[in-house]
């Protein structure tokens, strides 16, 4: 498997570089985003704003323009942690597709400022009514990012702190628009559910390893090879069905 097939730096075609038109977006045929572009807002969100909260109305959908939006699952301490990350390749809103009228997460942003594109659900519906494939597409899209979750429990479940940090940062790297990423302890916190001081062990093997360098509440990808070579198949597979499945002229 190709583990650079999300991540398109070298093809001149980065997410990072698409992420004025969001990806999804884009595959739309004309017929089809017109019936949606009077009704795209487009919103600003800053770092650590909430965009959608566990049990209020699922009333909008978001097609991130810019900026991570990271899928938080509670405990009832109120501890969370990172599920899955989505960016200028997918929407947030796939509960609605799928008959939930409530948000069963926390959606956060994170990393960085963030903008995206709105959509009330009632002008979802009468677009998915007018144009049957934009339906299709988005949950194309959220058969992927349930992949996505399934190596986030997987990789939790067998595999060691340092690999699972390779691999979220791998997924970071892939959404944020530079090779310095703004990471602090607490975001190692959401996507491990380690105590501090393991995060810490386990960037400075990273760093000895020369695939990143640590600086406080930032990071820098060095070597983003080492990074693939240390996530092994924690990371790739959702990120190739993306290619496979949505990538291509025609997807929807």
């Amino acid at each position: 498997m190709d583990a650079q097939l999300f991540h398109l730096s070298d093809q001149n075609a980065s997410l990072s570089e698409q992420r004025e038109e969001n990806g999804l977006l884009r595959l739309l045929s004309g017929r089809e985003r017109a019936v949606l572009e009077p009704h795209l807002e487009r919103v600003s969100f800053r770092n650590g704003d909430i965009i959608a909260r566990a049990g209020d109305p699922a009333e909008t959908i978001c097609f991130p323009l810019t900026g991570i939006a990271a899928v938080l699952d509670s405990l009832e301490d109120d501890r969370r942690y990172a599920v899955a990350l989505v960016g200028s390749e997918g929407f947030i809103g796939w509960p609605v597709l799928l008959g939930n009228d409530r948000w069963p997460h926390d959606v956060v942003m994170r990393a960085e400022n963030g903008v995206a594109m709105r959509l009330r659900t009632e002008h979802l519906q009468a677009a998915i009514d007018a144009q049957p494939n934009i339906r299709t597409l988005l949950l194309r899209f959220t058969g992927i990012l349930m992949g996505q979750m399934a190596r986030t429990i997987v990789s939790s479940l067998a595999h060691s702190i340092e690999r699972r940090m390779a691999r979220w940062i791998l997924l970071y790297h892939d959404r944020v628009r530079a090779d310095e990423i703004c990471m602090t302890h607490e975001e190692f916190r959401l996507m491990l559910g380690v105590r501090r001081s393991s995060v810490t062990d386990a960037l400075h093997r990273l760093e000895e390893s020369q695939a990143i360098r640590s600086t406080r509440g930032r990071l820098i990808v060095r070597d983003r090879d080492a990074l693939l070579a240390l996530a092994g198949d924690t990371y790739g597979h959702a990120e190739q069905e993306y290619r496979r499945i949505l990538s291509s002229p025609g997807a929807a």
